[in-house]
């Protein structure tokens, strides 16, 4: 008899995986992106360890680390695009696949499992850094924060990766850093597994978010996957 942990992952077709913090370590290219605004103008850097909790805030937690600055700041709009810029010029120069990834896709290919990206970078930067990494060449879909007219914790992206991948949203396992991930996974009625290994946030918590389970590295899915669904 298999067992509750295996049960809840039972039937699952396709496997969704959200980007930064999950799949990829983008830290060292969004904090160098940021940081270059700190020394263009004349300040010392910040270590890299700074920014990586909030590398999944996106500008929004890049300016927050390199200088304080909040979204309502009469500066933010333009220290964000010349961030955007910045980091338009460096996306895969530091960014590359968590330890274990690459195998757990490779994986997960070799038992026919569709998989896919549902992240809220925007397509301006998701689309340009998947198609340079190999690592994404097998994905069946990449939906990005600006794909639909909603991002997470909005469903509707989840909603759209399953239709894409021909799977029905609870078949579909979504794997996700952030809570706003496992609330939109939930929402669309998706099996979710929290990456206790990602960004999280400063002083982020897995144990509330209400996910079906969690794992501390990429290896820690498959046997979920296999457990659940009658595999080898």
């Amino acid at each position: 008899m298999k067992s509750l942990r295996a049960q809840a992952f039972d039937g699952i077709q396709a496997v969704l995986f959200d980007l930064d913090g999950t799949l990829i370590d983008s830290a060292p290219d969004l904090g160098a992106a940021a940081d270059k605004l700190r020394t263009d103008r004349g300040l010392p850097p910040i270590p890299l360890e700074a920014y990586r909790p909030m590398a999944g805030a996106g500008a929004r937690g890049m300016l927050g680390v390199a200088f304080g600055m909040q979204p309502d700041h009469p500066d933010f709009s333009a220290y964000r695009e010349e961030f955007f810029v910045n980091y338009e010029r460096c996306l895969t120069q530091r960014t590359y696949a968590f330890d274990g990834v690459p195998e757990l896709i490779d994986q997960l290919l070799r038992r026919q499992m569709r998989w896919g990206v549902v992240t809220n970078k925007a397509s301006r930067f998701a689309l340009p850094l998947t198609r340079a990494m190999p690592l994404f060449a097998s994905a069946t879909t990449v939906v990005c924060g600006d794909t639909t007219p909603h991002a997470k914790p909005h469903p509707e992206p989840l909603f759209e990766a399953a239709r894409r991948v021909g799977a029905d949203p609870q078949h579909c396992l979504y794997v996700g850093d952030d809570e706003r991930d496992i609330v939109a996974g939930l929402a669309a009625g998706m099996r979710t597994v929290a990456a206790a290994y990602g960004y999280l946030g400063n002083g982020a918590s897995t144990a509330h978010w209400g996910a079906h389970a969690e794992i501390r590295t990429p290896a820690e899915l498959l046997p979920l996957v296999i457990s659940g669904n009658g595999l080898k």
